[in-house]
């Protein structure tokens, strides 16, 4: 009798872990797709409030760190450049960036996360709106870390990899190389730059160029874990 107790209590155990890591990949999922819907509508003061004091923004081989900096980036960088200083939507500018394929891990312990998630953009100004007029392809890759306060699931780390851009009219096969630059000064000698420059091997790259930003997960049959120095044939 005792032994079959303490067998019910190791399943009720195990049970209790999957149902709370089933509520917390929900929580995760859900506040990963909310930040969507603020940044497709530019809501950046919005996107600012999901992020934990901590947390860190990477994007285009650049790391904007801490809550000031993330609010940096979305802010003074971002809400410029797209709504023209304005928390919230403008006439006659598109940015529609829809995520799928989500993979989200939870920790041991419950109090971090990893989510990897693909995005694919459709985006441009209208020719009778005020700035450049132009619309554009893009897709990338997130590999995310959440982190739980108290009760509350919170960005940590949103590093996001454009992996490529293409003209809506010329498409992704007449992308020209080194479309868009990465970041190579940081701030504050770059008033919207970041802090520091993301220091990794093999760097960043945009398409043609290929690249994988690495896995948060090992292969789910093998359990090996994806080396990114090896098979790589990315650049010319």
């Amino acid at each position: 009798m005792t032994e079959q107790i303490s067998v019910l209590e190791k399943k009720i155990e195990e049970v209790t872990k999957r149902i709370s890591d089933l509520k917390d990949i929900d929580s995760i999922r859900n506040l990963h797709h909310t930040y969507g819907y603020y940044f497709d509508a530019c809501l950046f003061n919005e996107v600012v409030d999901l992020y934990a004091e901590d947390s860190e923004v990477r994007f285009m081989g650049g790391i904007f760190k801490g809550k000031e900096s993330v609010r940096r980036f979305f802010c003074d960088r971002l809400r410029m450049r797209h709504s023209n200083g304005h928390n919230g939507p403008i006439y006659g500018f598109l940015l529609d960036h829809i995520m799928m394929q989500d993979v989200i891990t939870i920790s041991e312990d419950g109090k971090t996360a990893r989510g990897r998630y693909r995005t694919f953009m459709q985006a441009g100004r209208h020719e009778l709106a005020e700035g450049l007029t132009r619309q554009w392809w893009e897709g990338g890759v997130y590999e995310n870390t959440y982190v739980n306060e108290d009760g509350l699931w919170k960005f940590k780390i949103l590093d996001y990899r454009g992996l490529w851009h293409a003209d809506f009219n010329t498409g992704w096969a007449h992308t020209p190389p080194n479309l868009y630059p990465f970041f190579s000064d940081t701030y504050p000698n770059d008033p919207i730059g970041p802090d520091e420059i993301l220091d990794i091997v093999p760097k960043p790259v945009l398409w043609p160029d290929t690249g994988v930003l690495p896995f948060h997960y090992p292969h789910p049959v093998t359990g090996d874990e994806w080396d990114q120095n090896k098979d790589l044939n990315t650049s010319k």
